[in-house]
């Protein structure tokens, strides 16, 4: 059974930089898309950018493209996401998720597996 576990949230005032961690488990990843999602308080869940696992090759939605990276460890089955210039806007939980057909999409209905999540909380 594939499990994500997530790390690195915590609190930070704007203009600081965070780095989330999400270590996977149970399975072969090689094949799988990952990617980075946050929900706040009464949104949606919103894509922040994924990555394919085999190639690196990575995407990221417009509100955070430029600030946000995402990246990955192939020998500790960890991805990352840098986070730079925070604002309070990106208070949320954070989460990372793994799609098995390798998809590559940036809708929440295509990924199969889910961490827990992350509080990150940015004060002005």
């Amino acid at each position: 059974q594939v499990q994500l576990v997530e790390s690195g949230g915590g609190l930070v005032q704007a203009g600081d930089s965070l780095r989330l961690s999400c270590a996977a488990s149970g399975g072969t990843f090689t094949k799988y898309s990952m990617a980075w999602f946050r929900q706040s308080p009464g949104n949606e869940r919103e894509f922040l950018g994924n990555i394919r696992w085999n190639s690196g090759f990575t995407s990221y939605a417009d509100s955070v493209k430029g600030r946000f990276t995402i990246s990955r460890d192939n020998t500790k089955n960890t991805m990352f996401l840098q986070m730079n210039s925070l604002k309070p806007e990106d208070t949320a939980v954070y989460y990372c998720a793994a799609d098995y057909s390798g998809s590559y999409s940036t809708s929440v209905s295509e990924y199969d597996y889910w961490g827990q999540g992350t509080q990150v909380t940015v004060s002005s």
